[in-house]
């Protein structure tokens, strides 16, 4: 399965309440499950920075991480970009 980086920026109008984050994530996370069961998540890590999110997937059909990353957009109020990611030591090992 290859890895991805799903970065995002929340869009700074899209709560009126910190909390309201929680709710968000929830619907988002569930819309993935059910629209891309292909996905498999990783993780997740909250940054300082350019990126407010990013998200570590898995996935053998790319169509499938677009699909998420287009649900992380929506829901999310967000705009993302997607990274395919190689380990450093399978890159090295194909020079």
């Amino acid at each position: 399965m290859a890895t991805y980086l799903i970065l995002t920026r929340l869009d700074p109008a899209a709560v009126s309440d910190p909390t309201e984050l929680k709710t968000i994530a929830e619907t988002v996370k569930t819309k993935i499950k059910e629209r891309c069961p292909g996905v498999h998540w990783k993780d997740s890590y909250a940054t300082l920075g350019q990126f407010d999110v990013i998200d570590v997937v898995e996935g053998d059909d790319p169509k499938e991480v677009e699909r998420a990353a287009m649900i992380i957009r929506s829901y999310g109020h967000g705009s993302t970009e997607t990274l395919l990611a190689t380990p450093w030591q399978e890159f090295l090992d194909a020079m």
